[in-house]
């Protein structure tokens, strides 16, 4: 039965938020050894190794499967993914460990992320009454996952569906950091602990720390606010460690759904870093494992120093949506009446090396069937063929339907308003570099892969000022491109490591940037209607929530007044505009508003 989160808070409010568990391979004492006349021989110390296993980021994949493309998973790189793949993984692990030497363990970003979740969010929700058991709970169960850190996209359907998510579950849901905004309690178990028996020594106590990311009190504020609280990672850390060492702890582990960088894309909309999972190891003293996740990298093996106590902290981030298993084969020895860890060592196993366990393919077979179907439905026809492969770089018609639907959403929504007269303009980002709508039907799928976020539309007030600074500051996207150097495309984005999804494009105004001058001083010939852009005007724009929250730290938004919200997803308001058309044809939403230029001469 899955853990009923409502006694386990009742039972542990006394301690502190946790679950313990026993081992449940116990092995049976040895008796003790018959007194001798003469002197013993010298004992090799008692040993022990176990294995902790690890996943991040799921984001909903079960099966080596491209719901977007209707076919097998893969890229240029030879990865699978999903779970089931995964399963086999950990089902080798147990078998040359041991079963009761092992833990298996997962980082958070579990329910969004494919038309699978979705599915079972919005079209048959595990919230409705008598509704089914989501296929990430299915999955997750029957591979038997001994807990699982909060993500920050476990919140984006809302605190219902994670809790019945929860509900469905037979391992916690753990963070630390994840507080009731009035008593600053754990709303989640903060923590989790096994024993695993030792023939002929004192058991070995494991405990699992779980950190979720303070970002969704900014991503989903709208679902969190008022309610949940999100402290930062090392301050809860430093809190919860010397607690779960005097309660016996022999190794602490901490599933973190944060990064490595010390960095945050949020600015300092919030006092507490987004990936923090190398500062906690550095601060907080006691830790011998950390689980990475949230960063979609891959790293093997991380050693980092703690400052107080020069001891190393290991940490390792399997890459995300199952595409790799991380291992942390943890050496202890019994020495002065106690376990001490003698080493830690991570390594990572690839999904791409096994195949599917037929026992995930048999339990959720019927599950991926309905949304296959569901994706492959025809909504619509394309008079062309529409690609995002150069819209990084150049104006799309493919994104310009994103912000065609976003303006004329807003439009009707703000339509019998005191700001309906105001002029709509609408952002929108080049998610994949490989969407495309081809000629002929057009299916649901198609329009998902081209919105793979499951983002809301928002409305925000601002300035003429407001969005030329806005615009600076997504064409610092661009790397500085002199005159008469080569463009190669394929390094003139991405400047800084900033992500794809955080360069906008803004639908209704007329713009150069030209990338031969320095960031902040890119936005050439910026109007609107054909003149130059007044500061003072005032203009809608129509924004997702993760922009209109502060996700990517542009400036002016997150703090701009809004003026109306919504819970339907973006991708959803797509498919319902291509479907009331019919007929799916660019001159009924492209439009050229923007282009590169060096020294005012276009790159393209």
């Amino acid at each position: 039965m899955p853990l009923n989160r409502r006694k386990f808070l009742k039972k542990s409010a006394a301690t502190g938020a946790g679950v313990a568990i026993a081992g449940a391979a116990a092995a049976p004492a040895q008796a003790a050894p018959a007194a001798q006349a003469s002197p013993k021989p010298a004992k090799h110390p008692k040993r022990y190794s176990l294995t902790v296993m690890g996943t991040t980021d799921l984001h909903g994949n079960v099966f080596n499967w491209d719901y977007f493309k209707d076919a097998e998973y893969t890229d240029a790189k030879g990865n699978a993914l999903g779970l089931a793949r995964i399963s086999t993984l950990v089902n080798q692990v147990r078998e040359e460990k041991g079963r009761r030497n092992t833990l298996l363990l997962d980082a958070g970003d579990t329910i969004q992320g494919t038309p699978l979740t979705y599915y079972y969010a919005k079209v048959d929700p595990i919230t409705a009454k008598g509704g089914p058991v989501h296929p990430m709970a299915q999955a997750m169960n029957a591979i038997g996952y001994d807990a699982a850190a909060l993500g920050n996209h476990e919140f984006n359907y809302g605190i219902e569906t994670l809790r019945r998510f929860e509900d469905q579950l037979r391992f916690p849901l753990l963070g630390a950091n994840a507080v009731d905004a009035k008593t600053l309690r754990p709303a989640f178990p903060a923590y989790f602990m096994k024993k695993f028996h030792v023939p002929g020594a004192p058991p070995v106590k494991v405990a699992v720390l779980g950190l979720t990311n303070p970002g969704i009190a900014i991503w989903d504020k709208a679902y969190v606010q008022g309610k949940l609280a999100f402290p930062g990672l090392e301050e809860q850390a430093a809190k919860w460690v010397p607690k779960l060492k005097a309660m016996g702890a022999d190794v602490v582990v901490v599933s973190a759904h944060s990064g490595t960088s010390g960095t945050s894309s949020y600015g300092d909309q919030v006092p507490y870093v987004e990936n923090a999972a190398a500062n906690v190891a550095r601060q907080v003293p006691g830790i011998d494992a950390i689980l990475v996740g949230h960063a979609h990298v891959e790293i093997p093996e991380l050693k980092v120093t703690n400052e107080a106590t020069g001891k190393t902290v290991v940490l390792s981030e399997p890459l995300c949506y199952a595409e790799r298993l991380t291992l942390f084969d943890i050496e202890l020895v019994f020495a002065k009446g106690g376990w001490e860890v003698e080493s830690v060592a991570a390594s990572l196993r690839n999904s791409n090396t096994v195949a599917d366990d037929p026992k995930i393919t048999r339990l959720l077979k019927d599950e991926h069937a309905k949304v296959v179907e569901y994706v492959n439905q025809v909504v619509g026809t394309a008079t062309a063929t529409l690609t995002t492969v150069e819209a990084r770089y150049k104006d799309a018609p493919i994104i310009d339907l994103i912000t065609k639907v976003q303006e004329d959403v807003v439009k009707a929504a703000l339509a019998s308003t005191e700001y309906a007269a105001l002029p709509v303009l609408a952002q929108a980002s080049p998610f994949s570099r490989t969407s495309q709508i081809p000629a002929g039907e057009v299916t649901i799928r198609d329009l998902s892969s081209l919105y793979v976020y499951d983002n809301t539309l928002v409305a925000k007030l601002m300035t003429g000022a407001q969005v030329r600074a806005y615009l600076e500051y997504s064409a610092q996207y661009f790397v500085q491109t002199a005159a008469g150097d080569v463009v190669d495309v394929d390094k003139l984005t991405n400047a800084n490591n900033r992500p794809d999804y955080n360069y906008d494009y803004v639908s209704g105004l007329g713009y150069e940037i030209d990338i031969a001058q320095a960031a902040g001083s890119r936005i050439r010939n910026l109007t609107y209607n054909g003149a130059a852009l007044d500061d003072a005007q005032q203009f809608v724009l129509a924004v997702n929530n993760y922009r209109a929250n502060g996700g990517g730290a542009f400036p002016y938004v997150a703090s701009a007044k809004e003026l109306w919200s919504e819970s339907t997803e973006i991708r959803t308001r797509i498919a319902e505009w291509v479907t009331a058309k019919g007929v799916l044809d660019p001159k009924d939403f492209a439009s050229a508003d923007w282009k590169l230029t060096r020294d005012g001469t276009p790159v393209f």
